[in-house]
């Protein structure tokens, strides 16, 4: 519309000027080289108007002709160039697909139609990287290097190909020169992180989250929990060396993350050595309502030391208040009841946690409690093969990795933060024998391969052997069944596997059927396959079993004894 209105007027303008000289009549006389012209005005000014078109066009034309070698050595680059830019599409559409050969080949046309121009090097570095060529990749990196377009580019691809042969010093050069050039770039900072974390500089860890924080690239929140546990790292690093260094640091961190365990559990101790009780408590119950942890019940419970042990009982009943039915409350209240010899207040707290599906420490817990209470090796040895049955205890787990401690960093992939206190799935953890473990962390001093048996009722045989039903024999098994020597023997496994030998049929007695009562019989080793089994015989249920089995009839054709596991 504008462009309509713009020929319009200069139509009208043109028209006025016609009129405005029609009305002004005039006559115009030129004399050169003894010619005269004599015209009128508008015939004058239409000539000049015609000669000046001409002379236009005759310089147009002049430099048509004199232009021509330099139009078609443009229009040849023109189309080198343009067949460069298809190579280099073909060429990231084969590095898409994964088709080396095709991206080596449209690398090859880009370079020789394009030139040095920043696509068609970043094609032929990752068709280099794509071939394997590594050599190839990293100078066609260097070359970048030598562009001010491309010169972050080329950093970041020669940190990538200095990672992947293992050089990190040479890989941490290039992301502090990304960062020098260009501070905003995120891959750099994230690098920067992981190095200093890695190498356990926790003060340069904290300005990166900072500085990272600054510039966006992170968020507030997950920077404040950075924050907060590269000041653990830096707490638990520094608390045999400097103490009032891990101190501060301890508490500073639990400033910025009050749920975390690690720093909470040491600064209330490093408090409570110093004698402040009153400030430790205070902070280890806010830790508490934020996040339930073992390492702060026992620091809880050991914040004055010097305590009997009804008195950690009473800290154990205020701490369980903070959080009702928390089952590590329990398991902490509990566990100072046993040590208080509060036995019954013992089996009332954790009869609830009981009948929800006990975990392995409370098993552990109730075996604990009845060694300290009765003594009964049988019911301690029930509730041992229950925990090696039972769902596990949360712990530390980080990229597959279960540990018994928080650490900073994951030792699998470096990440910051990583551990997070959680049951372990079932598939993590299966190298270990879960029956070692549960064995190990209750009674360090006893063998594993030991079970020791006890006295059954004035009836039983002296010795007791594991036998097949009366009948023709039976073949041989793969490996001998273990024999448990009563009442005084020890059951010992086979140190190799020995010679198969038929069972002996048992002679049959008939015997008046007695009324049956609780008994507590030994536990065998089988070896079976190479590993190690529990075969128990049968026992009468605890009394604080919340869900016990029932004990099927005992036949006396059949074997006395079951299998847990």
């Amino acid at each position: 519309m504008v462009r309509v209105l713009l020929y319009l007027a200069v139509f009208a303008a043109l028209a006025v000027g016609a009129v405005w000289l029609a009305d002004r009549p005039g006559e115009v006389s030129v004399l050169w080289q003894g010619y005269r012209i004599e015209t009128s005005v508008a015939i004058a000014a239409i000539g000049v108007v015609v000669l000046a078109m001409l002379a236009m066009l005759a310089w147009g034309l002049v430099r048509f002709v004199f232009g021509l070698p330099g139009a078609f050595s443009f229009a040849s680059r023109a189309r080198r160039r343009a067949r460069g830019f298809e190579a280099v599409s073909r060429g990231m559409v084969a590095i898409g697909a994964g088709d080396p050969i095709a991206a080596g080949r449209h690398a090859v046309d880009a370079r020789r139609f394009a030139g040095d121009e920043p696509l068609t090097l970043l094609l032929e570095a990752q068709a280099a990287q794509l071939s394997g060529d590594r050599g190839r990749a990293e100078a066609a990196f260097k070359t970048m290097l030598d562009k001010p377009e491309t010169r972050v580019l080329g950093l970041r691809g020669l940190f990538v190909e200095a990672k992947r042969r293992g050089d990190m010093a040479a890989a941490r050069a290039f992301a502090d020169d990304a960062v020098r050039r260009s501070p905003s770039l995120a891959w750099a900072n994230d690098a920067l992180l992981d190095f200093y974390t890695s190498a356990g500089d926790w003060q340069a860890a904290r300005t990166a989250v900072e500085r990272r924080a600054a510039l966006r690239l992170a968020d507030k929140a997950d920077a404040k929990r950075q924050r907060a546990v590269l000041l653990a790292a830096e707490a638990l690093e520094a608390r045999g060396s400097e103490p009032e260094k891990a101190l501060a640091a301890a508490l500073e961190a639990t400033k910025l993350a009050p749920g975390l365990t690690p720093a909470a559990a040491l600064a209330g101790r490093m408090l409570a050595e110093r004698g402040d009780v009153r400030k430790a408590v205070k902070l280890l119950e806010a830790a508490w309502k934020e996040v339930s942890h073992p390492d702060i019940a026992a620091a809880y419970l050991d914040v004055r030391p010097g305590d009997s042990a009804q008195d950690r009982l009473a800290r154990a009943t205020s701490l369980a208040k903070l959080r009702p039915s928390d089952p590590e409350g329990v398991l902490a209240l509990a566990g100072a009841a046993i040590h208080a010899r509060d036995f019954q207040k013992a089996r009332d707290v954790l009869k609830p946690l009981l009948a929800g599906g006990a975990s392995v420490r409370a098993c552990l817990l109730m075996a604990e409690l009845e060694e300290a209470e009765h003594g009964a090796a049988g019911r301690v040895r029930e509730w041992l093969s229950r925990a090696t049955r039972a769902p596990r205890d949360a712990a530390w787990v980080a990229d597959g990795l279960v540990s018994d401690t928080w650490m900073p960093v994951s030792p699998i992939s470096g990440r910051l933060d990583a551990f997070v206190w959680t049951v372990p799935p079932a598939t993590l953890g299966s190298h270990a024998p879960g029956l070692d473990d549960v064995l190990a962390d209750l009674e360090d001093s006893t063998p594993l391969i030991e079970a020791r048996a006890e006295p059954v009722a004035p009836e039983a045989p002296a010795t007791a052997a594991v036998a097949p039903p009366p009948g023709p024999p039976a073949p041989a098994p793969s490996a001998p069944a273990a024999v448990v020597d009563l009442p005084k023997q020890e059951a010992q496994v086979a140190p190799e596997p020995m010679p198969a030998v038929p069972p002996v049929p048992a002679p049959v007695a008939e015997t008046k059927p007695e009324p049956k009562k609780p008994q507590t019989e030994p536990v065998a080793v089988a070896a079976l396959d190479g590993r190690l089994k529990p075969v128990i015989f049968p026992v009468a249920h605890a009394p604080d079993d919340p869900g016990p089995d029932e004990v099927p009839p005992v036949d006396d054709k059949k074997g006395k004894f079951r299998l847990f596991g």
